[in-house]
């Protein structure tokens, strides 16, 4: 398709939170799996519990789908969190503007699950100017988002998603 991958993801890295960016079109999730294709890692990605039924749940389990199940009282954050215990490997792939619409500031879930689960977070940027997937370096979230967040969304300065005009803006 004409799509480079710039960077790597060490293997060793076997548990982190894939910060997807931008997200402005459907076309994001089949450039993910090709991603995951390509480099040969594991990528995994959440939806709630009642999409893993009969006869989808191995489908989405073999493309690298994880089910949520919120019982117990437990907030999304710590429900996430709780998967990584759970798992020998697992590098979730969130998509922090939570909308391919235009967004101004970030969710802040894939940054507290990170903190939570004490595993790095990976910058992915979707470059579609310039057709490359851009694979950042580990980030160890220190628990001062604002400080972090700087750090985080400067892989993403003037990358622009499929619809440019709903990229995000990093300040």
């Amino acid at each position: 398709m004409g799509w480079e991958i710039v960077g790597t993801i060490d293997p060793n890295i076997q548990k982190c939170v894939l910060m997807v960016m931008p997200h402005t079109s459907w076309h994001d999730f089949y450039l993910g799996i090709f991603t995951r294709g390509i480099t040969g890692l594991a990528m995994h990605w959440l939806g709630k519990k009642e999409l893993f039924q009969f006869p989808f749940t191995f489908y989405f389990r073999w493309m690298g789908g994880e089910p949520l199940d919120r019982k117990g009282g437990l907030n999304k954050v710590d429900s996430i969190a709780a998967i990584f215990k759970t798992k020998e490997i697992f590098r979730l792939a969130i998509a922090p503007e939570g909308t391919r619409g235009k967004v101004n500031e970030l969710k802040t879930g894939f940054y507290y699950i990170a903190l939570k689960a004490g595993v790095p977070i990976i910058p992915v940027a979707f470059n579609y100017g310039q057709q490359l997937v851009q694979l950042g370096t580990p980030f160890i979230p220190t628990g001062n988002i604002v400080a972090d967040l700087k750090i985080l969304t400067s892989h993403f300065k003037d990358i622009k998603g499929r619809i440019s005009e709903n990229s995000f803006d990093v300040k």
